[in-house]
């Protein structure tokens, strides 16, 4: 049985968690606001897939391997609550690392926000959503992100997860 101040400090632990995964996807989410209006739609660079960095390689390959590793189980129906929101938390991480520190010309930036906006509306279902069915159209989002990802940006080596 817990006491009333262990059951204190883990709320207090828990309730810290959950405020600093949203600081960290608000500060994203304002990165992803700044430069003001951005196209509505995903282009080419002239015909091309815009140029990318190590960086971006290694947040976007950790989201898609972090869902690679889940995919199974959220197929299956299996995947819990409790590991929908472990992923969206490994999401929102490698967003956050990108945003800080990815460095791309102002062109591909944009095009790169479209892309990082809906894996954080993604992340956000699957964090928040009550259900199932809501979670998993979380993960289906992330997942045609990264597949928008690979049309438009050219990353060597880059593995589908299809």
């Amino acid at each position: 049985m817990m006491s009333k101040t262990t059951k204190q400090l883990f709320t207090a632990a828990a309730l810290a968690a959950c405020l600093a995964i949203g600081a960290h996807v608000a500060q994203a989410e304002e990165h992803h606001s700044h430069h003001g209006a951005e196209p509505a739609k995903l282009t080419l660079n002239n015909g091309k897939k815009w140029a990318t960095e190590d960086n971006l390689h290694h947040g976007m390959t950790s989201i898609r391997n972090a869902l690679a590793a889940d995919l199974p189980a959220i197929h299956g129906g299996k995947e819990s609550a409790q590991q929908y929101r472990d992923l969206a938390k490994k999401v929102d991480g490698q967003v956050e690392f990108m945003v800080k520190s990815c460095k791309l010309d102002k062109d591909a930036d944009a095009m790169l926000h479209l892309v990082l906006a809906r894996i954080i509306d993604g992340s956000k279902a699957m964090a928040k959503q009550k259900g199932d069915k809501g979670r998993r159209q979380g993960a289906e989002k992330i997942v045609h992100a990264l597949e928008d990802y690979a049309t438009y940006f050219d990353h060597p080596g880059w593995q589908s997860l299809k």
